[in-house]
């Protein structure tokens, strides 16, 4: 049998650049060598990349994507090179630099953006939608990236206020039973928001511009009877809203005002196996023209590598549950 074809290539990288596109100790070196079947070694600021000519022509692709993100300014770390390589894989048609450099907001040399294809078709529709359900597990960056838009939108005069809004339920707990004022009780439900506003924004403006109205942060009960109006409205941890609630605060919308809902149907804690308003709310409103339901995997996780394989490792478990559980009325007819 004759040896498989192989194919052969050499790229020089600007010496300015290399650093930044090979990471520290050539780790992001290694890691695009893990991704891919290609071999691929360094000297100086030449890479030679050798293997089958498929992976090869993969290699100098990925590579000519990351280079680019490291001239926009992009910190590229063995991370983004793993993610690059899924979207050139994955038959998105989505450039990683395109995705990698698209900035939200920036501040104090910190900058927001998507790091995933997902990612950046949510923060997308959400510019190009009045409604937008961002529907995914744990660490997929939906609250985060609603946030950078809503602060994006205030900074940049689309909106003149933000509202950020919750239900405040969770499993075996009732606010009337909870200590304290009711600012007490209600503010361990919002504290998530008001840590992201923190990362975004100069935390010494932040109690000027609530106590001017500009940012409110509130229980979703609070928005009943209202309509609001030029405000970017986002309701987190949507899965633990009954229909009534969400059709609710939907109908809170007003005049040049923009909503984005999220949350995981994986993490409803609703009382006595209630409907969640953000499953039905998706079923039903998703043929609407203008209202999009962007959902996020656990490919788009962006915490620690570990948390999207716990994700599907229950993901994979409740569907094993739900294949061997009987049919309630296949159970009732066993017992007859």
């Amino acid at each position: 049998m004759s040896e498989p074809e192989q194919a052969r290539s050499t790229l020089e990288i600007p010496i300015e650049l290399s650093f930044a596109l090979l990471g520290a100790a050539d780790a992001n070196l290694r890691a695009l060598e893990a991704a891919l079947d290609a071999d691929i070694h360094a000297r100086g600021n030449v890479l030679t990349l050798s293997g089958p000519p498929a992976d090869v022509a993969l290699a100098e692709r990925v590579v000519a994507e990351l280079l680019a993100a490291v001239r926009s300014g992009v910190s590229v770390s063995p991370e983004e090179v793993r993610r690059s390589v899924a979207m050139m894989t994955d038959g998105s048609g989505e450039s990683p630099a395109d995705v990698l450099t698209l900035d939200i907001i920036s501040r104090r040399g910190k900058t927001v953006r998507p790091k995933t294809v997902n990612q950046k078709k949510y923060v997308d529709a959400i510019d190009e939608h009045t409604i937008v359900f961002g529907v995914g597990p744990a660490g997929t960056g939906k609250t985060y990236l609603a946030m950078a838009k809503a602060v994006q939108a205030l900074q940049t005069k689309q909106v003149s206020r933000i509202i950020l809004t919750r239900p405040a339920v969770e499993a075996g707990e009732r606010l009337g039973f909870l200590p304290g004022t009711l600012s007490d009780k209600i503010d361990p439900y919002l504290r998530p928001l008001h840590d992201a506003l923190h990362d975004m924004m100069d935390p010494e403006a932040i109690p000027k511009l609530m106590a001017a109205g500009v940012i409110e942060v509130a229980p979703l009960a609070y928005m009943r009877g209202r309509s609001l109006n030029d405000a970017f409205i986002i309701l987190d941890e949507a899965q633990n809203t009954t229909a009534e609630q969400m059709k609710m605060f939907l109908t809170r919308l007003g005049f040049g005002s923009k909503i984005v809902v999220t949350g995981d149907m994986s993490q409803v804690d609703l009382p006595g196996g209630a409907t969640s308003g953000l499953r039905a709310a998706t079923g039903i409103l998703g043929g609407i023209d203008d209202i999009h339901v962007a959902e996020l995997t656990s490919v788009d996780v962006v915490r620690h590598r570990l948390v999207a394989e716990i994700v599907d490792a229950y993901a994979e478990f409740e569907a094993r549950l739900s294949r061997n559980r009987p049919h309630p009325l296949s159970d009732r007819r066993g017992r007859r």
